[in-house]
């Protein structure tokens, strides 16, 4: 009989006998689990040496005694001797120290189990017979896809310290939310949402999730940031799990700073799951590389419903890419402003509309016709503005344009 057990064996001494491809792979998940590791083999591998070598572990070079174990939490016997690993594991029995025996389970008095953690849980699956690690190691993987999905209700039903949880669900395609962010709204008690993201994604969630849309738009902001602050808190406060879904990334323009700084203001635990910002990725789902060798060797992002100001002028002026969030309404003036600062007027422009949606549109331009091209084409937010010259129509299907300045021996 096996009885499912989870070890805290943070800052705990865990002895690994045996420093070749299994102790060392071994010695490698013990230190992800925070164990203080010591290896101990006469012959220990290069790469139980570089291990050694940063500090992650400390390598005794000798044949094991048995003296070794004083003091060790848990023993893992993994030399390629199955007498000597037997023999390992007599000495943990006499020293009632639980040990994992790898060659073999019915040898030792502990094993391993095949993990994945999703945020503060942790699914494991052992044998229960003899050892097929090939076999638990494909039903730990269907379970963790079957976590990952966001299909499970892994809300708490013990009650305990409400929290936040920023979560970035990126340009709008569900398919591009981080497993993170998907794990974190399958916790939630209560979703405080934008308007852009993958709200899609919230058709999937139990009938009883609390769903408060606090979603803008350029002329239309509902919800003062000071009330949507004043939600998390009241939420949390509550003893709920609250997770802020917001588009993008939380701390590219979403405000998620002033959340996190409310959230602590009072008291209450809160943490961020990073979003793919539509700064990048919109362009890249387009076709656009905001970087490339040769041509634009740094990126701008600002925000465009301010218009243009200094610093994305002068990072055009130079040659940099130029990405403006919320730059519709602003675009004349931007252009304005650029031409007025010596950017050239055929520098190309690009205006991605609904990027990585279905409905996704994408208009060519320069920054000497963008303003009306973008007026008689209808460009409407939300929208991502590129300017530079990784904006031109084809430019990855142009080898000529697209490595102009490059050398063979760049």
């Amino acid at each position: 009989m096996t009885t499912l057990v989870g070890l805290d064996l943070t800052g705990r001494r865990v002895v690994v006998v045996g420093a070749g491809v299994v102790g060392t792979r071994r010695a490698r998940r013990l230190i992800e689990d925070g164990a203080r590791v010591v290896l101990v083999d006469p012959s220990p591998s290069e790469d139980a040496r570089r291990m050694a070598s940063h500090g992650d572990v400390e390598v005794v070079e000798r044949a094991v005694v048995a003296s070794d174990l004083d003091g060790a939490w848990l023993v893992v016997a993994a030399t390629d001797d199955p007498a000597l690993n037997a023999e390992v594991a007599r000495w943990c029995l006499a020293g009632r120290t639980w040990c994992v025996n790898a060659s073999g389970f019915r040898a030792g008095t502990a094993r391993v189990a095949a993990s994945s953690t999703h945020g503060d849980l942790t699914v494991g699956v052992v044998s229960a017979g003899d050892p097929d690690p090939r076999r638990v190691a494909t039903v730990r993987d269907a379970l963790a896809s079957h976590v990952e999905s966001g299909a499970v209700d892994l809300r708490r039903r013990r009650k305990r310290r409400g929290r936040v949880v920023l979560v970035g669900s990126g340009p709008g395609d569900p398919g591009l939310v981080p497993v993170a962010g998907l794990e974190a709204l399958a916790t939630a008690d209560v979703v405080v949402t934008d308007r852009l993201g993958a709200t899609a994604l919230l058709d999937r969630l139990p009938a009883d999730v609390e769903i408060v849309n606090v979603g803008k738009s350029p002329t239309n902001h509902p919800v003062p940031q000071a009330e949507i602050n004043a939600i998390l808190v009241d939420r949390a406060l509550r003893g709920l799990t609250v997770v802020r879904f917001k588009g993008g990334d939380p701390y590219v323009f979403g405000r998620g700073g002033e959340e996190v700084h409310a959230c602590r203001r009072a008291g209450v635990e809160v943490s961020v799951v990073p979003g793919i910002t539509s700064a990048f990725s919109v362009p890249a789902l387009a076709g656009i590389p905001v970087t490339q060798r040769g041509v634009a060797t740094s990126v701008h992002v600002t925000s465009g419903h301010v218009g243009a100001d200094a610093a994305a002028l002068a990072a055009l002026a130079a040659g940099a890419t130029v990405v403006f969030l919320m730059g519709v309404s602003a675009l004349p003036g931007i252009c304005a402003a650029a031409l007025e600062q010596g950017v050239a007027a055929d520098l190309p422009v690009a205006m991605i509309e609904q990027g990585s949606t279905a409905t996704e549109r994408v208009t060519r331009a320069t920054v000497g016709t963008a303003a009306q091209v973008a007026s008689t084409a209808g460009v409407r937010a939300p929208a991502i503005i590129v300017m530079g010259r990784v904006a031109a129509p084809g430019f990855l299907d142009d080898p000529v344009c697209a490595t102009t300045g490059v050398s063979d021996d760049d």
